[in-house]
């Protein structure tokens, strides 16, 4: 069964207010007023000096269990929300896995589901390394993006992108953190740039939480679970107000789902989920046997939800 054996996540120390973000992203005073107080961003982090390279590998600096165990990893899945990171021909995950001592394994890129593709990365992985059925084999997921354009900073009236980066290792039969159930849901009729299509973005948001609702009710049921038997969503930190509406939608407590990073980081792509994680971790907010819920939504739309046991 897939199990996420060990996570890890980078958060660079440096941090801009939006407020300074304002005149880049062509912000009134009034839509910076609502990205504070109503979607609860207070700043984003942000790595002026570092590239890509240096962002994900310092997540994966901070993964101790990879340490010894390189020769165990079969794959390297880089989950990215943006089809284009860096311009050609660099190849920042090609020089991270040379840089680590993993050049033997196969390493590629998933896109495919925008800032659901953490998720998606995490049951590629499992699904590889249970068909190989090699015992002990692990599998290498990164998430983290660089802001490097307007598109890769803001969700027009949504939420504002941050830098910060999370590693995993992944297997197809650990012990802890399992894999009870994952659904997906692909929501082609929302393809297009918000920006541009006025109805469109307002369509969006109007179906967003139904959306999102259905693939977490599906994805609790699927592991054969009741709603209230889940102790904690791990989520994506689009915004704040998103996850207040969600949770009186299907009657989940708001103080059990981990809202903190969303005023501190900003949305950090397909990497929120394992950065969420990481501070539940840390805070003790996860006990053996635990079932909780990994979250996440992206642009074009994805839809998806997976449920673990700690």
């Amino acid at each position: 069964m897939t199990a996420l054996t060990a996570v890890a996540s980078y958060l660079p120390a440096g941090r801009v207010p939006i407020e300074e973000l304002a005149g880049r992203l062509g912000l009134s005073d009034r839509q910076v007023r609502v990205f504070r107080r109503f979607h609860g961003l207070s700043e984003v982090c942000r790595d002026h000096d570092g590239t890509l390279f240096d962002l994900l590998a310092a997540a994966v600096g901070e993964l101790d269990e990879l340490r010894g165990r390189e020769h165990l990893v079969k794959y390297v899945l880089y989950a990215r929300g943006m089809p284009v990171a860096v311009p050609y021909p660099a190849n920042p995950l090609h020089e991270l896995c040379r840089k680590l001592g993993l050049a033997h394994a196969v390493a590629f890129t998933v896109t495919h589901h925008a800032c659901a593709t953490g998720l998606l990365a995490v049951d590629i992985a499992g699904r590889l390394l249970a068909s190989d059925g090699v015992p002990g084999a692990l599998a290498l997921v990164i998430a983290g993006e660089k802001t490097f354009t307007r598109d890769a900073e803001l969700v027009p009236d949504t939420s504002i992108f941050g830098e910060g980066a999370a590693a995993c290792l992944v297997s197809a039969d650990g012990a802890s953190d399992r894999l009870l159930s994952y659904v997906t849901r692909l929501r082609g009729d929302f393809d297009g740039r918000l920006v541009e299509d006025p109805g469109l973005a307002v369509r969006f948001a109007k179906e967003y939480p139904g959306s999102l609702a259905e693939v977490i009710l599906a994805a609790v049921q699927r592991a054969g679970l009741a709603l209230d038997e889940i102790s904690l969503i791990v989520p994506h930190n689009v915004n704040a107000v998103s996850w207040r509406r969600l949770c009186r939608m299907i009657g989940y407590p708001v103080d059990r789902v981990l809202l903190d990073n969303v005023a501190v980081t900003g949305h950090c792509f397909a990497a929120d989920a394992f950065l969420n994680y990481r501070l539940a971790a840390d805070r003790g907010l996860l006990n053996p046997g635990d079932r909780y819920l990994m979250v996440a939504a992206g642009l074009g739309a994805t839809f998806s939800a997976m449920v673990f046991e700690h």
